[in-house]
């Protein structure tokens, strides 16, 4: 999940970001994504619409794989 999540980000905001998954009980991951405050906006999108239909995405592969995933954004400090 952690490679589709990277790819989607990258067409959309270019590299200046990291993912860190993370795996816990109960089939759930979490996915940390930190980036460059300058392109935190575009993950996000308005009103959250691109980072919704990225967990949406992200949710089809989860179910695939009978696990759950949640997807934070943050900036680079």
């Amino acid at each position: 999940m952690k490679e589709l999540l990277e790819f989607l980000i990258k067409n959309i905001a270019g590299e200046d970001f990291e993912i860190k998954e993370e795996e816990l009980e109960g089939g759930r991951v979490n996915m940390n994504v930190t980036a460059d405050p300058a392109i935190v906006g575009l993950i996000i999108g308005k009103m959250g619409k691109t980072v919704k239909a990225l967990r949406k995405i992200l949710s089809v592969k989860a179910v695939g794989e009978q696990k759950s995933v949640n997807i934070a954004v943050s900036e680079r400090t």
